[in-house]
């Protein structure tokens, strides 16, 4: 039966005899590696989804079977995509290698980034923190809204006529 608690004592009694029954919330993260020793991620963003496969190297990325300066030619989809190794730190380190679907570039870029970061964090748990912290390990959940039906596109009415 559960025992009364009646003061602050008998409080501290009853917690400190549930210690050995708490899980242990903070097990240090184990990384997550194929036997090749890869970490695979899947990165959203819009409407594209990117597989990603990251393993220690030269730092090369190959996007879909291309390069990363022929995929992105844009130099700032290229830097949207370095930006989880500078965080973390680790540029040059790893080779990525990703396949894209849907959306358009920039939607991809995105997507590959936070494949990347996810994949980074399985890696190496200890990449986690600053990874989280500049908000790369979070879905952007931002999509483009449906067009409703009795309007000219998802909010904008037809055109009024007053004759």
């Amino acid at each position: 039966m559960a025992q009364e608690i009646r003061s602050l004592d008998d409080l501290d009694q009853a917690v400190a005899g549930t210690d050995a029954a708490l899980p242990e919330s903070e097990a240090p993260r184990e990384p997550v590696r194929d036997e090749f020793g890869r970490s695979y991620a899947t990165g959203k963003r819009k409407d594209a989804v990117a597989r990603v496969w990251i393993r220690p190297g030269s730092g090369k990325v190959t996007v879909n079977g291309k390069e990363i300066n022929t995929y992105f030619a844009r130099p700032v989809l290229q830097m949207i995509l370095r930006q989880p190794f500078q965080v973390a730190g680790v540029e040059g380190q790893f080779d990525v290698q990703a396949t894209v679907k849907g959306g358009g570039l920039s939607g991809q870029a995105g997507a590959v980034k936070h494949g990347v970061s996810k994949a980074l964090q399985l890696y190496d748990p200890s990449l986690r923190a600053p990874l989280k912290a500049a908000g790369f390990l979070t879905r952007d959940s931002r999509v483009v809204e449906r067009k409703k039906y009795g309007r000219a596109k998802a909010r904008r009415s037809f055109q009024f006529s007053k004759r």
